[in-house]
């Protein structure tokens, strides 16, 4: 079992002191990505260049298939304004009235009161009618194009979240084979205290034990490494067979001093909030339009006939109405309806502030949890329990400490240092729901 490590210590028979190499393993610093130790696998836990978040950020902009559908989509909504705010399609009119033959044509020949008639209409909105039908549909539009934005924000934030979450279990496949060697030290140290009669054969099967544990978290942080980096690549619309995402250690991000501020952000910066907004302003262009169907719409139409010779040709022009004689069945429920989800969006507005509001002080809440835990474990935890154990190491080979005293302190700093990460990857995470329900970008 001890074969699967490289150790980097000595067994007690050797020269040096295996406190002294633990002291070298274990550093007085907060968890720091270091060369990684094989493990139950030949490939090492980072492997390859780093790929920037920005660089993940640009291509997601260009590739992403829902980011472009979206966009699709909005420009798609550009073209209603112009078709619905222009005149309806003229109509064109011909005549022709024959006297005592159904013969095409045949009516000069027959009768005096046979022509032929050429003439066009125009049906005519009431003057307003078509410019609120061009603003209703440009609200549309805007609500649409804010949905382009919710949509690349959501994306934005699933890779920033990715991407610290990739980075979270990179340091920690670093952490796991950083340590091997240590933990293969600890079983050397019990081996030999064990051939000389001053330990116990439990204690070097507790310790091959915990090596095997280790083999088996690094399978699984490698499993989820590759499961976030295939959703990563899905992200940014690359290839799954595309080389590995390799990210860089996750950093902290500051908080703003008044966070709370940002509650004032949502209304103006939080695309699906606009996007509500433009649509209960489409729903007022439309109760304005409903307003108008009580009033009458106009047909123009001009006519030119023709009679045989040598009758002069007639014109005739004609205007007509379209009267809303049935407005108590159409026009009164149209405007109760157009009135009665006009309330409704409002209220959908209202309920998407307060849930964006909410919403993002969870993730204020979440985000200033995690700083306060990251000072505890980088100041306080982690030196502390890294001191215990590098003391509890050295009383261990000088017989004064029992070994499952310093396995527990060996296992309390490989904890301690992988919820480092993880604390800090929800961090991060936080800090990423926060650009996205605010639109303000944290340094």
């Amino acid at each position: 079992m001890r074969g699967l490590f490289c150790s980097i210590a000595i067994c007690l028979a050797g020269a040096g002191s295996p406190a002294q190499a633990g002291a070298q393993t274990v550093s007085a610093r907060p968890p720091q990505a270091t060369t990684a130790v094989t493990v139950a696998s030949p490939v090492p836990a980072t492997a390859g260049a780093v790929v920037p978040l920005s660089a993940l950020l640009q291509e997601a902009a260009r590739n992403n298939p829902d980011i472009l559908a979206a966009a699709r989509m909005w420009q798609a909504t550009t073209r209603v304004a112009p078709q619905v705010s222009s005149l309806p399609d003229p109509q064109v009119v011909f005549q022709q009235l024959d006297v005592g033959s159904p013969r095409p044509f045949a009516g000069f020949t027959n009768s005096d009161f046979a022509y032929v008639g050429l003439g066009v209409s125009q049906d005519v909105p009431f003057p307003g009618t078509l410019a609120l039908r061009g603003q209703a549909a440009e609200r549309a539009s805007d609500a649409s194009r804010r949905q382009v934005d919710a949509v690349r924000r959501q994306v934005q934030a699933d890779i920033r979240d990715a991407y610290a979450r990739l980075g979270r279990v990179q340091e920690s496949l670093a952490i796991l084979t950083r340590d091997a060697p240590l933990l293969a030290e600890i079983e050397q140290i019990a081996e030999a205290r064990y051939r000389v009669g001053r330990g116990s054969e439990q204690a070097v099967l507790e310790a091959q034990l915990q090596q095997t544990r280790l083999q088996r978290d690094v399978a699984l942080r490698q499993q989820d490494r590759d499961l976030i980096e295939a959703r990563l690549k899905q992200l940014v619309g690359r290839a799954q067979e595309s080389p590995d995402v390799v990210a860089a250690a996750p950093v902290e991000t500051p908080l703003p001093p008044d966070p709370e501020r940002l509650l004032q952000r949502v209304e103006t910066g939080n695309p699906s909030v606009l996007g509500r907004r433009d649509l209960v302003r489409e729903a007022e262009a439309n109760v304005a339009l409903a307003h108008k169907a009580f009033d009458p719409d106009f047909t123009v139409q001009f006519m030119w006939q023709h009679t045989a010779e040598p009758f002069r040709d007639m014109y005739m022009f004609t205007v007509g109405a379209r009267i809303p004689l049935y407005w108590r069945h159409r026009q009164v429920p149209g405007l109760a309806e157009a009135t009665d989800r006009l309330a409704g969006v409002r209220e959908e507005y209202t309920a998407d502030i307060q849930a964006a509001q909410a919403q993002l002080r969870d993730q204020l809440s979440r985000a200033e949890t995690a700083g306060r835990l990251l000072t505890i474990d980088r100041d306080g935890l982690i030196p502390q329990a890294r001191a215990a154990f590098q003391a509890g190491l050295a009383a261990y080979q000088s017989g004064r400490l029992d070994f499952n005293a310093v396995l527990r302190s060996f296992l309390d700093v490989l904890a301690l240092e992988d919820s480092y990460w993880q604390t800090l990857a929800d961090h991060e995470a936080a800090v990423a729901r926060i650009e996205q329900l605010t639109g303000v970008p944290l340094p």
